[in-house]
């Protein structure tokens, strides 16, 4: 795998990012020490992202759930539990 060190990356860096883009690894070092490696992402496939409702109608939720646990939030804050 291929190293390279800090200067040399911010010099290189675009021929640099489009080699790991492609597959192709990279480590980047500070004084002769690893220090990051720099690989390319991949894009999840659609149908294992993650988006929002994804369960709806699955699940109710109930009409007074705003007022759930009312009472016994009012005694707390009033030092009666």
């Amino acid at each position: 795998m291929l190293t390279v060190n800090i200067h040399e990356a911010k010099t290189h860096l675009s021929r640099l990012i489009e080699k790991a883009a492609k597959g192709e690894s990279f480590i980047i070092a500070k004084a002769g020490k690893p220090m990051v490696k720099v690989v390319a992402l991949t894009s999840p496939e659609a149908s294992k992202m993650k988006r929002l409702g994804f369960m709806a109608g699955q699940m109710t939720i109930p009409a007074d759930f705003d007022s759930l646990g009312k009472n016994e939030i009012e005694q707390l804050f009033n030092g009666e539990a």
